[in-house]
């Protein structure tokens, strides 16, 4: 048995890998007129099939002439990237994040992946990007050249103004709903990423950048961590025993709190503000990784045992994840027992299972889903369910729930920015409708009244192998607004500026503070 199964890992190993030089290989071949359009008609009837709410920001018309007027201009051959060019404004029509047609790029094996780590921190990595007043602006410097200040323009990079790029780029995506913010947030930090799909990945870029009206050229390489230890063995030999006294609390850390090696930064955090713990401070930059649950109890135990009359939730830039962390961290925020979602729609009792179960996974992946499939899609036909106005609905956290034990009373605000999207704006809709907290920031990216998501598979195009990935799941916080297709509004509107980021400065939390000092 373990023969077999070390074959079949095998096998998948090496098929992976000749399906990633074949994809390669043939990457900028030209692809027939007839299959482009052909591809075009297979997304428009998958994103029929599996998108529950596909005419909620557009009507069926509006996006029925898009695909039908997409189809007229596609009279020649042309490269995947050219065709997804064509294809990526056409989805982002429906004006829904979680809907994403992805660039078909140069793929890369594990072992190409570890060569590019071992030779270096890429150039674009070693800069922390963002877009203020159509200007892109490194705010942070982890460069080997230290001349590089924060609040340095990038004017251009190998030639390519950032804003054209970014400009062409928006139309390619959307936010949810008709708000600005997501993309003004994003598109900056984006760029690079942008860059690379244009381009390739790079082992050096030459900078043009503008400082105090200062234009200078400087080209970066990829940076080589520094191996070289200049500590004496006895110093290593103390840090070493320090490090394995703290090495089970640190393990533990990182599991709760879930931990980004590359960013170096946990996933969750809490701290006290003040010198008698008044004001708690949790900040979350995704409901993704980590053991939420022991997060939450043993925070908000803390935060009673510190008596705490103040809790700050920092969610800017939290771009979403699991629905069930969102809903028990909301049962320590409430103040009565709640319902956190609505039913959410699904188009049909087989598109979860279709959609969801089936697509994605390696071989080896597939082959076990194979064998638990008719378990999974019993289970599915029991838990969908037709209402009575004809539409199909799967419950997930519509059940009354109570408050936890340590529910927090005291006053909460909630910082969000046009990085907070999907999953965090459900839970500020639910904090917000319930007048539970005070918000501090800019708009939501994410929209108030839900999102389709959930399950978002990537579904993959027959003839060009482009990757588009659809929500499976209309997803609707238990609170409504009558303003439909935009974010959580900021009862303080606050946007940081460029001389904010190079003074490290927190225009949002300082406001706070002096919130709570002012007593009002």
């Amino acid at each position: 048995m373990r023969k077999i199964v070390l074959f079949v890992f095998t096998a998948a190993f090496f098929v992976q890998c000749a399906s990633t030089t074949k994809y390669n290989k043939h990457l900028n071949d030209l692809i027939a007129e007839g299959k482009l359009q052909s591809d075009v008609d297979y997304t428009y009837r998958k994103l029929q099939e599996f998108h529950p709410n596909l005419y909620w920001y557009i009507s069926k018309e509006a996006l029925d002439y898009k695909f039908d007027s997409l189809k007229s201009t596609l009279t020649k051959p042309m490269t995947r990237f050219n065709f997804y060019k064509k294809l990526s404004p056409v989805v982002a029509a429906v004006r829904q994040g979680h809907s994403v047609v992805y660039p078909p790029t140069k793929l890369l094996t594990k072992r190409a992946t570890k060569a590019l780590i071992k030779k270096g921190t890429g150039p674009f990595s070693q800069f922390d990007f963002e877009l203020f007043n159509e200007k892109l602006y490194v705010v942070k410097n982890k460069s080997y050249n230290k001349t590089i200040q924060a609040g340095t323009e990038v004017v251009a990079v190998n030639g390519t103004k950032p804003i054209d790029l970014i400009h062409e780029y928006t139309q390619y995506y959307s936010s949810d709903g008709y708000n600005i913010t997501y993309k003004t947030n994003f598109s900056g930090k984006r760029f690079a990423t942008l860059f690379s799909n244009e381009n390739g990945i790079k082992d050096s870029l030459q900078f043009d950048f503008k400082f105090n009206n200062s234009l200078k050229t400087i080209t970066i390489k990829r940076k080589k961590e520094d191996t070289t230890d200049s500590l004496s063995k006895k110093i290593k030999k103390k840090r070493a025993a320090k490090d394995k006294t703290k090495s089970k609390e640190n393990r533990k850390k990182k599991r709760v709190n879930g931990y980004y090696s590359i960013e170096k930064n946990y996933n969750r955090n809490l701290h006290f503000l003040e010198k008698d713990s008044s004001v708690a401070l949790i900040k979350i930059r995704g409901f993704k990784i980590g053991d939420y649950k022991t997060f939450y109890k043993e925070s908000f135990s803390k935060i009673a045992a510190y008596q705490s009359k103040t809790l700050v939730l920092d969610l800017r830039n939290n771009g979403g994840g699991r629905v069930s962390e969102i809903a028990d961290l909301y049962s320590y925020l409430a103040d009565s027992t709640f319902v956190f979602l609505d039913k959410s729609e699904v188009v049909s009792k087989s598109s979860l299972f279709k959609g969801a179960y089936f697509n994605g996974g390696s071989f080896s992946f597939k082959a076990l889903k194979i064998i638990f499939s008719p378990i999974i899609y019993s289970y599915l036909l029991l838990t969908v369910h037709k209402n009575q106005n004809g539409k199909n609905y799967y419950a997930t956290q519509t059940s009354p729930h109570k408050v936890s034990k340590n529910a927090f009373k005291g006053k909460v605000y909630v910082l969000i920015n046009g990085g907070s999207f999907s999953a965090s704006s459900i839970i500020s809709s639910n904090l917000k409708g319930s007048k539970r907290a005070c918000f501090v920031g800019e708009e939501t990216g994410g929209a108030y009244n839900g999102t389709v998501a959930g399950f978002t598979p990537r579904v993959k195009l027959p003839n060009t192998d482009i990757q588009i990935r659809i929500g499976l799941m209309f997803m609707a916080p238990h609170f409504k607004t009558t303003l439909e297709g935009r974010g959580i509004f900021p009862d303080r509107e606050i946007i940081p500026t460029i001389e904010d980021r190079i003074k490290e400065n927190d225009p949002e939390m300082n406001w706070i503070l002096e919130d709570l000092k002012s007593g009002i």
